[in-house]
């Protein structure tokens, strides 16, 4: 019986009865959590695992004894033991893993504790450390003072985590912890640690230079074309017909990977090519539309961007996934000369309802005044026109009620902030990579979803490669870069 076997079959054995059959050999999906956004009850808040693990009874609320607690805590501290290797060191946290695979919520939370509060660096070595570095600064030695420094800081939960991702499943579980560890942060900050060490290795293990930009094309394989389908976030997939249309010859779709997660995209984008820039999502969706003739098209609509991990919040490479997306498309198709998104604005109908009163003062007293014949109110308030607008779709062109909804969007759009940087996230993502708000369309989203997030409406943000760094720039000193046809909106 190998060293992996038998951690395996030890720490199956702490679950209570009932929650394994050890006459089943382990496979490799064992070792991933069966739901990895399990919603968990938040952490008891009593004692510590230092008290608990110095107890010889467990309180009511406590999902592992103490006695069962310490097992857990010699299997976890086996795993970064200096003297066995680090393949040795997978072989046990795959052992561990298999265990956290059949688990509690409440017991995987017992289990982030002791990550969490049993991994940290030595306060001692840390505190000698800082004082050596501030003592040696401005000496020739302040470089050898701060190595001191940083290899204190450098804590045995790092090197668990590491460990975990040696063996074959390990970066899957570490991504599916986190992302359970992600919703129950509020409310236990004792796990925070630990989600911060994930985050900062994240970084690190998943950046751009390790990624690999591949397209997914209708003659991917299924259980691919079946992820797409899983975690497109921003225009459902209805149908294999749809799915085959965002995927035909016409179209691009291009996603990220990570050689440690070959078959699961961690971002992707879907690419539609046309002669100008797109007003409305239909079309793009159209199964019956003729398919472009892509050797002459001049535009490339970005019209659906996906990140697929929880996990990896947080963790950016979809401004690197554009640029990249961007470069191929030059390569491959040199006609092209504009780059451009059709882009929902998710917050902006909660937002105005919020912000409504505030809106309606910043309306000029001759639209207020023209709003005020609309709705049937003299004068009317910012409540009446909120009223009105439960039938806008089907408002004319030239409604004044249109016109007010189009300029608070373009004030939402290229004003409004949030700690200095836009409030709408997808506004946020895309002006951050240097792109500016170019065009909002009335009627671009006539879905439930978009009708619910915007009233239907969508914006172009457009990637000016000549102008990014100039957009950059901008953003930098809070000013958000719009073109004269949405500057025109303002009310």
């Amino acid at each position: 019986m190998n060293t992996s076997d038998w951690i395996g079959r030890k720490v199956a054995g702490w679950l209570p009865a009932g929650k394994t059959d050890k006459s089943v050999p382990p496979t490799a999906e064992s070792f991933r959590p069966s739901k990895p956004a399990v919603t968990s009850p938040a952490a008891p808040q009593g004692r510590s695992t230092r008290e608990r693990l110095d107890a010889t009874l467990r309180h009511k609320e406590e999902a592992l004894s103490p006695r069962v607690l310490r097992r857990t805590l010699t299997e976890l501290q086996s795993i970064v033991d200096p003297g066995v290797s680090e393949v040795e060191g997978g072989r046990r946290a795959k052992g561990v893993a298999q265990w956290y695979s059949k688990a509690t919520p409440q017991q995987r939370q017992d289990c982030w504790l002791l990550m969490s509060e049993q991994f940290a660096p030595d306060p001692t070595k840390v505190k000698a450390a800082r004082e050596q570095y501030e003592s040696a600064i401005g000496t020739p030695d302040e470089g050898v003072a701060e190595i001191r420094m940083r290899k204190a800081l450098v804590s045995p939960r790092t090197r668990l985590l590491q460990r975990f991702a040696v063996y074959p499943e390990g970066m899957r579980f570490l991504v599916d912890l986190r992302a359970e560890l992600l919703p129950v942060l509020k409310g236990n900050k004792r796990v925070m640690a630990l989600e911060a060490e994930l985050e900062n290795l994240f970084t690190t293990w998943f950046d751009v230079a390790f990624l690999e930009l591949r397209r997914i094309s209708w003659d991917s394989p299924a259980s691919l074309v079946e992820k797409l389908i899983k975690y497109e976030a921003v225009h459902d997939i209805k149908s294999w017909g749809d799915v085959k249309n965002r995927l035909d010859s016409d179209r691009r779709c291009y996603g990220f990977f990570h050689p440690r997660l070959p078959d699961e995209p961690l971002i992707f984008v879907e690419v539609a090519f046309m002669d100008e820039i797109a007003s409305s999502i239909s079309p793009l969706l159209d199964e019956a539309a003729e398919a472009v003739d892509v050797s002459k098209a001049k535009t490339a609509i970005f019209y659906s961007i996906s990140n697929t991990q929880t996990g990896l919040k947080g963790v950016s490479f979809g401004d690197s996934l554009i640029k990249r997306v961007v470069e191929t498309l030059r390569a491959d198709f040199p006609k092209l000369k504009t780059f451009a998104t059709l882009s929902p604005i998710p917050g902006f109908r909660q937002w105005l309802a919020r912000h409504a009163p505030r809106m309606f003062e910043a309306t000029p007293d001759k639209m207020r005044a023209q709003l005020s014949r609309a709705v049937g109110f003299e004068p009317a308030a910012a409540e009446h026109v909120m009223s009105a607008l439960d039938n806008l779709t089907s408002l004319p062109e030239r409604s004044v009620l249109r016109q007010w909804v189009l300029g608070s969007a373009a004030h939402y759009l290229g004003k409004e902030l949030t700690e200095e940087r836009p409030t709408d996230p997808v506004a946020r993502f895309h002006l951050g990579n240097g792109a500016r708000v170019e065009l909002i369309h009335w009627g671009a989203d006539l879905s439930a979803k978009g009708i619910r997030q915007s009233y239907g409406l969508m914006v172009n943000y457009l990637y000016d490669l000549r102008k990014l760094d100039r957009h950059r720039e901008m953003m930098s000193q809070g000013k958000i870069p719009v073109s004269d046809a949405v500057e025109s909106l303002y009310l």
